[in-house]
């Protein structure tokens, strides 16, 4: 478990290394859910994504002799980038365990942060035994995407962030893959006003964390089949499960082309560049999936780490 305290100390690490992302609001936004919406924009994240926090957050409070060793890490790709540009900027290295079919500018920029990157195939193979592996026969520290509470603590930073420009907020929504962004922003929005209300948003087709808060037990689903690349997990981590379980009022789902829907809207009418994982607390407003009606509701935009071959691509249908 983790305590606004652990979320508020990763603040003071990450401090003048982590980007203050901006708070973005929309008069259109608003008119379609009802609600006073403010934006989160973790896309405008160092590395693209919200992952730099919990990245930075984990491998600075290693030591020395620890940092000494390199790390490890496993991947779609947004916790990819975050963990090798948090080992260039803490002069360490890292291996990364990435999908074969990962976004190619996911895979370029990880690469291009100075990370070696070992790839596998996500629809046979497992990757978190592969990456424990991994780490274990070159001597790596692991960094995990989610399950960890130094990481989630530093993904926490964001509600933190949210919460001090916007102190009365109602409710809070973000994405949830593996629950680390949602669990640490649970954290510390909670710790700081109790009766705020968060909610996770997944996609339609991997909704294992709707599942297993249904069920009250860890439920694991085939790798989904969706455009959202960040969002597919099989299962939620152990911890994350824990955590979740006590502070979120609730899970949605959106579909695929409800995801595409939000990222066209951003672009459009925020001028925002959001990933399909990165759209999923919008799309879900949008769609009116959560009763909002006159509250004040933050929204984590979690990613932005599309090219834009693959941008156009989405989002041809919807122009």
């Amino acid at each position: 478990m983790i305590s606004l305290a652990d979320v508020e100390a990763a603040g003071r690490r990450l401090d003048g290394v982590a980007h203050r992302t901006p708070v973005v609001t929309s008069r259109t936004l608003d008119s379609r859910a009802g609600a006073r919406v403010y934006l989160k924009a973790e896309n405008l994240q160092r590395g693209g994504a919200f992952k730099f926090r919990g990245a930075y957050n984990k491998i600075s409070s290693l030591d020395e002799a620890e940092r000494a060793r390199g790390v490890a890490a496993f991947s779609s790709g947004n916790h990819a980038q975050a963990v090798a540009l948090a080992a260039s900027l803490l002069r360490t290295t890292a291996v990364i365990l990435m999908p074969e079919d990962a976004p190619a500018a996911k895979l370029e920029a990880t690469r291009g942060y100075g990370a070696e990157v070992v790839t596998y195939d996500r629809w046979t193979q497992d990757r978190e035994t592969l990456g424990h592996a991994l780490a274990e026969e070159r001597g790596l520290i692991l960094v995990p995407p989610y399950d960890d509470p130094v990481v989630m603590a530093g993904q926490g930073t964001a509600a933190l962030e949210l919460l001090e420009e916007v102190p009365d907020l109602d409710v809070l929504v973000a994405p949830v893959s593996g629950g680390g962004l949602v669990a640490g922003c649970a954290t510390a929005g909670k710790g700081l006003r109790p009766e705020l209300r968060v909610y996770g948003v997944e996609p339609a087709a991997g909704d294992d964390t709707r599942l297993s808060l249904a069920e009250g037990r860890r439920v694991e689903i085939p790798v989904p089949r969706t455009i959202a690349d960040g969002l597919q997990v099989t299962a939620p981590g152990k911890l994350t499960f824990e955590v979740n379980r006590r502070l979120l009022s609730g899970i949605e789902t959106v579909t695929d082309d409800e995801l595409v829907a939000a990222m066209a809207f951003l672009f459009d009418r925020c001028k925002l560049v959001v990933e399909p994982s990165g759209a999923a607390a919008v799309a879900a407003l949008l769609v009116g999936k959560l009763d909002v009606a006159g509250l004040r509701v933050g929204a984590i935009l979690s990613g932005g780490n599309v090219g834009v071959a693959r941008f156009r691509e989405l989002t041809a249908a919807s122009a």
